[in-house]
């Protein structure tokens, strides 16, 4: 299969990701002090409208959302296959390791293929092919026993309110699917009561889950707490569609809008998430920029960091701390990225621009 140019992807990711605490704070501004429906609600508005994508699209996108740090694999959270990124895209299949397709986690079937939803990234995956048809569009669940696909099972569901077949994911993602279930239902809050009502959905605004499912997506939320994967995926699906999701930045959103703390209004801050602000971005100062030879760099811990260019080749890299200066005097007149990697894996991507002297 013909291999996708990684070309434009990092200016792109650079011009559009620059985040930390302020940028999140005024983000979710219009959600500050609300509860219940009305702070889903005021999520929605939000998050949505967003950039729409084309569905030929994503396959470039999942070189930035879904790959491995580790090589060229592809991140698949329904097999431990190693799918080389531009080689075994779908394409036909007969057995597991095949190839990986584009996974519309909430099925299309449930939404009836609307756009711009039937394009989101943020409830697309790279998945296996074969497992993928397997799971169909059957309700994630939990099943005592079941016949196993890939890391996914399949059989009837033994969680209370349900028992017919469901897909039960791996322990290690089903948080990850949660907080996916929950975007979704709250970026399209507006065109839910025109979805058909299905096992885990029905088609009402709030509080959009069936009992059942509610409580099985609160639980796995709970138990599977968020990883530096959905981080950095929140952050790279940003640079393409524009908005994020909330419950990835805020966890505890999920109880203000459907858990323990229904009815109490959700505080961004000080009281809310402030250490988990900082978890998820940098405190960052580059300048001047565009800059001339010297950059100056100032970051809150010492940072890994690469200078690429727009094809993604690494041109310098090494270690800054605060007030770091950088000499750049050998680059030529462009446009480049500057990729900062905390200890814990999170990342920072910045557009940096080199320009003729006076």
């Amino acid at each position: 299969m013909k291999k996708i140019s990684f070309c434009g992807i990092v200016f792109l990711f650079c011009a559009i990701v620059s985040l930390h605490a302020q940028h999140l704070e005024q983000y979710y501004a219009d959600a500050n002090g609300l509860s219940s429906a009305g702070l889903k609600t005021a999520l929605a508005g939000i998050i949505n409208p967003h950039h729409e994508l084309s569905y030929d699209t994503l396959w470039q996108c999942f070189y930035t959302t879904d790959l491995r740090s580790a090589g060229n694999y592809v991140w698949d959270m329904y097999s431990d296959c190693h799918f080389v990124y531009s080689n075994d895209q779908c394409g036909n299949y007969k057995n597991i390791c095949d190839c990986y397709n584009r996974e519309h986690s909430f099925p299309q079937s449930w939404f009836t293929s609307r756009s711009a939803m039937a394009t989101d990234l943020h409830h697309i995956y790279p998945t296996d092919g074969k497992v993928n048809n397997m799971r169909g569009s059957y309700p994630l669940g939990e099943c005592s026993s079941g016949t196993v696909y890939g890391l996914g099972k399949l059989g009837n569901c033994t969680f209370s309110g349900y028992s017919d077949v469901v897909f039960e994911p791996a322990d290690e993602y089903k948080g990850d699917f949660a907080r996916t279930y929950f975007y979704v239902v709250t970026c399209y809050e507006n065109e839910q009561t025109l979805w058909p009502s299905s096992a885990m959905i029905n088609n009402t605004a709030y509080p959009s889950f069936n009992t059942w499912s509610l409580n099985l997506l609160l639980k796995w939320h709970r138990q599977d707490p968020v990883s530096n994967k959905e981080i950095n995926r929140n952050n790279a699906v940003y640079a393409y569609q524009y908005n994020r999701n909330p419950f990835i930045d805020y966890p505890v959103l999920a109880e203000y809008i459907w858990g323990d703390s229904v009815g109490q209004p959700w505080n961004l801050l000080p009281t809310d998430d402030s250490t988990r602000i900082e978890e998820i971005a940098f405190t960052i100062d580059v300048y001047p920029n565009p800059f001339n030879d010297m950059l100056t760099i100032n970051t809150n811990e010492p940072t890994a960091y690469q200078i690429l260019d727009i094809c993604g080749r690494t041109l310098q890299k090494g270690i800054v701390e605060n007030g770091t200066q950088l000499d750049l005097s050998h680059l030529s007149n462009n446009v480049y990225c500057l990729l900062l990697t905390r200890q814990n894996g999170l990342k920072v991507y910045k557009k940096i621009v080199k320009q003729k002297k006076d």
